[in-house]
C-alpha cells in the first residue's frame, strides 16, 4: 500500500450551488480518497483529502475543473500532517 499524504485544496470562482461538492464526494471515493468538502462562508470550497501521491495528483487535476456547472478560477494546495480520515464526507453548515 502506498503511503498517505495529506493535502487541502481551496477552490475559488464559482464553485458553490453548482453541485461541487457532491462531485467532489464521488470524485474522492472514486479515487479511494479519504476526508471531506465543505463550503466556506467566503464562497470557496475546501477540499480535506489523504490518500495516495497519484490520487492526490488526479483529484488536484479533477479539482480545476470540476463538474460542468462550475467555473474554476483558482486551487490552492496545501500539505500537512495526516489526519487519519476513515471516510471521505460532505461537511454542510
Amino acid at each position: 500500500m502506498s503511503a498517505s499524504e495529506h493535502r487541502t485544496f481551496q477552490v475559488s470562482g464559482v464553485v458553490q450551488g453548482v453541485f461541487y461538492r457532491q462531485s467532489t464526494y464521488t470524485e474522492a471515493c472514486r479515487l479511494g480518497l479519504t476526508g471531506c468538502v465543505r463550503n466556506n462562508k467566503d464562497g470557496t470550497v475546501t477540499i480535506e483529502a489523504e490518500g495516495p501521491a497519484a490520487a492526490l495528483d488526479a483529484l488536484e487535476a479533477w479539482c480545476r475543473q470540476g463538474p460542468p456547472a462550475a467555473r474554476v478560477e483558482q486551487v490552492v494546495v496545501s500539505t500537512g500532517s495526516v489526519q487519519g480520515y476513515q471516510e471521505f464526507a460532505i461537511q454542510r453548515g
